[in-house]
């Protein structure tokens, strides 16, 4: 008996010793999100990659094959928050990047909120913060799980794809302002910026990459990859002849953005920091992806995120593929040329990493926030099913039936995100039944060409829909927020609100092309691999979850990935 009492008490200091799965987290979590990334471009670009970027994440990390988004609209608002939430439109409430507010009567903005400050810029730029999301991200749970001791900082170009991601309780959130050239914030984060925020904008880091022309890395003829330089479905720079190489970056900058002269106009003085050029043109080159690059290695230096004995979380954004994709579309050599300099803005990235906070310490994933279609112009051309639809033209047949049925009226009070809201205030004054009115339009509008299927917002939560189109749809409807039919385009077509001229492309569709998006995850704990197996994108913040042994965002529906987990 005292033999085995003796072992017992032996054994304590072991048990004792044992390290604590809840402390053994990276020192440093990286989410990366680039804005309308194909998971295609990974391969299409990849004898043009370098070795440190794209290809160290995929030749040293997991990638899932795989992985779609579950939901429409696929818009940069929704898709940021669906990453951070682990859940859908259906519960976090982002369900585009506008939408009509019928207590107020108008439009509202995903992160606008006019009850905080610009801090940094124009009140324009700067009034925003995440309360529209109804739900907490995996960077507000971390916050939690540590009792606000963890540092979040979120960076982007666009005020979404840095606020939304960041959440309700991070340090800070930064974006930029191209009325003054800087990264700005607001009062939900911070009274003012901090002195090493001050002085990185004080710089002119935006000027300065804007006082070179945007020439191609390689020459025209290695763009193997993408069509000739001059197509006529990509849109110019205003000022440009054609959308062709080089673009002349200096010239084209030279001219102050429209709402800084119109100020000036009107006052007889120019507004307080408006710079004497367009410093918001740097969005729609790749030197966009560069300054937020040297921004997010300057937030990892002078935070020092990593190295405060506690996890931190910077979530990042890549925008300007998004702004370069939109004007040229998916095949064009600026397209390539921007994903090709991103792979080095990344290895710049994992590089610092590795040097701040040790090699295999940082959990890093990437992933995009949706895809994209190909330019109308492009499918035409090789005869492949899609084009542009002119949603005006679709929204007034709808106006034009209504009236044709009820008498005049404003029938539609928006149309916007594939959804018709309908004029509630007149249908009651009218004694009209809302949801056979929204029937009605569904059935107009599946009658119109090139539109896949229409569903009214009653039809939507009367039933459940596991599979199909109506399940994105589902999944994408938030009822205080979403419209009273929803439609879907049919494949390859695309909204264009510029019709009959198609210029670029877009993306808000539930197909592959634009659903289809990369995941790969790399660092800490993770294993090199691959896997085909079909995943969500709501699967990411409940990965990390587990990662970090704390709690899934609020509204979480998603499901951690096993497979880059064991």
């Amino acid at each position: 008996m005292k033999k085995i009492l003796l072992l017992s008490l032996l054994a304590l200091p072991a048990v004792a010793q044992k390290k604590s799965p809840a402390l053994d987290r990276p020192k440093l979590v990286v989410g990366i999100v680039v804005d309308q990334m194909r998971y295609d471009y990974l391969y299409r670009y990849w004898s043009k990659f370098g070795n440190d970027g794209f290809k160290r994440l995929l030749g040293e990390g997991f990638s899932y094959e795989s992985c779609h988004y579950n939901y429409v609209p696929t818009y940069t608002g929704p898709g940021h928050t669906s990453v951070y939430t682990g859940t859908t439109p259906a519960n976090h409430g982002i369900v585009g990047n506008n939408w009509y507010e019928r207590e107020t009567g108008r439009t509202t903005y995903v992160t606008e909120d006019k009850t905080v400050q610009a801090v940094g810029g124009t009140a324009a730029a700067g009034q925003m913060s995440p309360r529209h999301n109804l739900a907490t991200t995996i960077t507000d749970e971390l916050r939690l799980a540590t009792n606000f001791q963890s540092k979040v900082i979120g960076v982007c170009i666009k005020d979404r794809g840095s606020i939304l991601p960041a959440g309700h309780a991070a340090n800070a959130a930064y974006w930029y302002d191209g009325s003054n050239g800087a990264f700005i914030s607001s009062t939900f984060y911070t009274k003012a910026l901090p002195e090493w925020v001050v002085k990185f904008n004080a710089a002119g880091h935006a000027a300065q990459y804007l006082n070179q022309p945007w020439n191609p890395l390689l020459p025209l003829a290695d763009y193997t990859e993408s069509t000739p330089d001059d197509v006529p479905w990509e849109s110019a720079f205003k000022g440009e002849a054609k959308p062709v190489f080089p673009h002349d970056l200096p010239a084209l900058s030279a001219t102050p953005p429209a709402a800084v002269q119109a100020t000036e106009r009107a006052s007889g003085e120019k507004p307080p920091l408006a710079p004497t050029r367009n410093l918001d043109l740097i969005r729609s080159t790749p030197f966009g992806n560069s300054l937020t690059a040297d921004f997010a290695l300057e937030t990892l230096r002078q935070e020092q995120m990593g190295q405060r004995g506690q996890t931190d979380f910077l979530a990042l954004s890549f925008s300007s593929t998004d702004y370069v994709g939109h004007q040229f579309g998916t095949t064009a050599i600026e397209t390539e040329d921007t994903y090709l300099r991103l792979d080095r803005d990344l290895a710049r990235l994992l590089d610092a990493i590795d040097k701040q906070v040790g090699k295999g310490q940082a959990l890093v994933f990437l992933t995009a926030d949706h895809a994209a279609d190909q330019a109308a112009g492009f499918l035409e051309a090789h005869q492949l099913p899609g084009g542009g639809l002119g949603t005006a033209l679709v929204r007034d047949s709808v106006q034009r039936a209504l009236t044709r049925r009820y008498g005049e009226g404003k029938w539609l009070v928006d149309f916007e995100n594939q959804q018709v809201y309908l004029n509630r205030p007149l249908l009651l004054q009218k004694k009209l039944e809302l949801a056979k009115v929204q029937n009605e339009v569904a059935e107009i509008l599946r009658q119109q060409p090139h539109i896949a299927q229409a569903i009214s917002a009653t039809d939507l939560q009367r039933n459940s829909w596991p599979v199909g189109l109506s399940m994105y749809q589902a999944n994408g409807f938030y009822a205080p927020r979403s419209g009273d039919v929803l439609f879907v385009m049919s494949p390859g077509w695309l909204e264009a609100y510029s019709y009959p001229v198609v210029k670029g492309t877009t993306h808000g569709a539930s197909w592959a092309y634009d659903t289809h998006v990369p995941l790969l995850f790399w660092g800490w704990h993770v294993k090199h691999g691959e896997s085909a197996a079909a995943v969500k994108i709501v699967d990411i913040a409940p990965t990390v979850a587990r990662y970090l042994h704390i709690q899934e965002p609020s509204g979480c529906t998603g499901e951690p990935l096993l497979e880059v987990l064991k």
